[in-house]
């Protein structure tokens, strides 16, 4: 008998030695759908505060006071096409507000911020996904300036990954960002703002 045989000979004499156990079922999992709306709102406000991102909840008319205390100290804003002008109603006058003509990584750099819809928030995840359509602005807009604004409608918050992936539109770009951008070394020191914003802001309507 060789080497190898031998390893193989006790391998099978311990596994048939070793007392059988029926296989654990896998452990039960609350559906998201079963949770009330309240606490699927509860859950992504939650999730997304997690992620040390800031979540501010308000009515439909609170919105533009939401925006512009959001914006406090910003001396730019990117507006994508398409992002309702009324969320921008009490904003500082003395913020400088850019839109979006094919503006270059560069110039997106030297603004401070940019405010945005998005397309799907995901309770369990934390998650707001962005399809880029009117309010949202192209990729490049939401990775670039230092702090990403974003409204949130509590009808677009979703129970789960698959919600979401359903409610979404396949043959359009999505970004899904959970919390701002961040990243740790080998020793575990976490840097924000590297491959996007440092500051994420979600302003979650009528919740």
């Amino acid at each position: 008998m060789s080497a190898r045989d031998e390893v193989l000979a006790r391998v099978r004499r311990a596994l048939g030695d070793a007392e059988r156990t029926p296989e654990s079922p896998p452990p039960s999992r609350v559906r998201a759908d079963h949770r009330s709306r309240a606490d699927v709102l509860d859950l992504f406000a939650e999730r997304v505060a997690d992620y040390r991102a800031t979540v501010v909840r308000c009515a439909e008319d609170e919105v533009a006071g939401a925006v512009a205390s959001a914006l406090s100290g910003a001396g730019s804003v990117v507006v994508p096409s398409g992002f309702p002008a009324a969320f921008l109603a009490g904003g500082d006058a003395d913020l400088r507000r850019v839109d979006d003509t094919d503006l270059t990584a560069t110039e997106l750099d030297r603004v401070d911020a940019v405010v945005s819809t998005a397309a799907v928030g995901i309770a369990e995840t934390g998650t707001i996904v962005l399809d880029h359509g009117p309010g949202q602005g192209r990729r490049a807009l939401s990775l670039v300036p230092d702090l990403h604004v974003c409204v949130v409608r509590s009808a677009q918050v979703v129970a789960d990954v698959p919600a979401a992936v359903a409610a979404l539109d396949p043959a359009r770009p999505q970004t899904w960002v959970s919390g701002p951008s961040a990243t740790s070394d080998i020793e575990l020191d976490r840097v924000e703002g590297v491959h996007g914003p440092r500051t994420l802001h979600v302003i979650l309507v009528g919740a």
